[in-house]
């Protein structure tokens, strides 16, 4: 018997032994409401079992799923499961993926997700996650609100069919918030490579306020030449977008990006047959669009990553660009994510840097300023779209060459001008027009 149920018990005992309310009340040290409402409740059924807690659920469940939406939802899971195996076909079958084939098969009502992934649950239909492992370093990020903020891109190796099969290498680009992709896949990894999927990245995507990359050579520069300022550096710095590098073999501070090469391995090279690279260029396109337009994402509120992307006007490169054969250091910002090492240093372009006043295992956010009075590299405590940060060091970095300022075409719009937004927005317009009618042919 509980300890409550004792007292209960003890309660009426008291009354039926003549105590009046008010003495039982003071004596189990429970209000005078509590005493009648137990009494009542024993005398009214005339059995000790009335003294139990009555069960909390509802007489009636207003809420409940019809029978036939309960059904539709256990169906459309089902359906979901089988083209998940089919090559060309998405491989989401989560509540959000649920939601979005429901809507379209017009269901009324149509089910909350919440409600869905009841019913998945109920059904046993759903696998459970596994946890996370906690970090040893807790790196400073940025915190993207909008689309165009933040892409992320990284590479992921995949090998062709076949004794001795070719390395593919898979440059996947993701818009972070939007989760609007793009794609290209080459047999070799050069930093000619980089800068040409770069180019891509920013027609497709826009050029966003930031581009984060990995540290592998083709972005980097190479791990030999100190202060190093490789091509996708200083096309990073020519074109407007701040270029984020990311921590050093830390691939969850990519983890967008990441979960992206999953996806496009799971429905481009573990279900088709890629005897070659003209097959993979002739699939991975397809996977590309139809995940654009896939309503799967839990994220997005029920909108496709291609409705999001869309919501607010893009910065692209201006038509016809051509690269100088040398790439000129230009007016901007690059940005490091790095951990201190334990005789408190960092590494960044082949370089150690003493950070004096942190923390072993720390992470930081370095960012290398160019103008066209020289660099500085100055190292803080969290990223830069944080409320509070603190310098922990600053330092003069050396140049061999001139700065330049960043040209017009890359200058970014500045919102106060109402004929710059104008511009802006019409150009938007126009490219996304001209993007939506290429898809069509």
């Amino acid at each position: 018997m509980s300890d409550e149920l004792a007292i209960r018990c003890t309660a009426i005992h008291l009354l039926r032994s003549g105590k009046a309310p008010a003495e039982v009340a003071q004596e189990v040290e429970r209000s005078l409401a509590w005493v009648y409402k137990w009494r009542k409740r024993y005398f009214d059924a005339g059995n000790w079992q009335a003294l139990q807690d009555l069960s909390r659920a509802p007489k009636h469940a207003p809420k409940k799923l019809p029978e036939r939406i309960r059904q539709a939802i256990r169906a459309v899971r089902s359906e979901l499961e089988a083209e998940a195996a089919e090559p060309g076909k998405l491989s989401y079958i989560g509540a959000h993926a649920i939601h979005g084939r429901l809507r379209q098969k017009r269901t009324a009502p149509l089910p909350s997700i919440s409600s869905i992934e009841r019913e998945l649950r109920a059904a046993g239909m759903t696998r459970p996650r596994k946890p996370k492992e906690p970090n040893q370093v807790m790196y400073p990020h940025l915190h993207p609100t909008q689309p165009h903020q933040l892409v992320q891109v990284d590479i992921v190796p995949r090998y062709l069919p076949g004794a001795g099969g070719p390395c593919v290498s898979c440059f996947n680009a993701i818009d972070v918030v939007s989760r609007y992709p793009t794609g290209q896949q080459y047999i070799t990894k050069r930093s000619v490579d980089a800068v040409q999927f770069l180019l891509q990245v920013w027609r497709d995507l826009g050029v966003p306020d930031y581009t984060q990359v990995d540290n592998e050579s083709c972005f980097s520069g190479g791990f030999t030449h100190p202060g190093v300022l490789g091509k996708v550096l200083r096309l990073g710095l020519m074109v407007g977008t701040e270029l984020v590098f990311s921590p050093i073999r830390h691939p969850e501070s990519n983890g967008s990006v990441e979960r992206f090469h999953q996806d496009y391995t799971k429905n481009v090279w573990d279900k088709i047959d890629l005897p070659d690279l003209p097959a993979v260029h002739t699939h991975s396109p397809l996977f590309f669009d139809a995940y654009r337009r896939s309503s799967h994402h839990s994220a997005l509120q029920g909108r496709s990553p291609l409705e999001m992307h869309s919501s607010r006007p893009v910065r692209y490169l201006p038509a016809g660009l051509q690269l100088p054969a040398k790439l000129p250091l230009t007016a901007g910002k690059v940005h490091f994510i790095r951990a201190v090492s334990k005789d408190r240093q960092i590494m960044v372009l082949n370089q150690h840097w003493e950070v004096p006043i942190a923390e072993p295992d720390q992470g930081v956010w370095v960012t290398l300023q160019f103008s066209v009075r020289g660099a500085r590299l100055r190292i803080y405590d969290t990223a830069p779209d944080a409320q509070r940060r603190t310098c922990l060091a600053d330092y003069l970095f050396p140049l061999k060459e001139p700065v330049l300022s960043l040209r017009q075409e890359f200058q970014r719009h500045r919102p106060d001008s109402k004929r710059s937004w104008a511009v802006t927005s019409l150009s938007w317009i126009g490219k996304t027009v001209s993007q939506w009618v290429s898809t069509m042919l």
